[in-house]
């Protein structure tokens, strides 16, 4: 992809370029992130990746054969009660969501994860001494 292009036009011409449900799925999730997080900022990393940022990485966006990959870079951290991370769960810092043709993700779900993942990357307050 050109170097010239904004990553959010990367992005477009990645999703247009897989036309499958690959496509879809991942334009569907990136629709859910940004409904999530309206100040997400979207970047195009390693040679291809679209990544999506809040004060640091919140996910990434990987499209493989099989599989739709988003990787959440804290994830190993974050709380997921719907259970959607199925990928990765053996690191001590990442986690994933494979989403397999057929598959719909949960949404509502999705965005409490991009929710916990800001939470995640903003700074602490410093606590006060006693």
């Amino acid at each position: 992809m050109s170097e010239d292009k904004t990553a959010a036009e990367q992005i477009d011409a990645r999703i247009a370029a897989l036309d499958d449900w690959r496509g879809e799925a991942l334009a569907r999730v990136r629709a859910i992130i940004h409904e999530a997080d309206p100040e997400v900022e979207e970047t195009w990393k390693w040679r291809g990746v679209p990544v999506w940022e809040h004060a640091g990485i919140l996910c990434t966006g990987e499209t493989y054969k099989a599989a739709v990959k988003l990787t959440f870079a804290k994830g190993a951290a974050l709380s997921d009660p719907a259970g959607l991370f199925n990928s990765s769960l053996d690191g001590n810092v990442r986690r994933a969501i494979d989403i397999h043709e057929g598959e719909t993700i949960d949404a509502e779900a999705l965005k409490a994860l991009i929710h916990a993942a800001v939470e995640a990357n903003l700074p602490k307050p410093a606590r006060g001494r006693k």
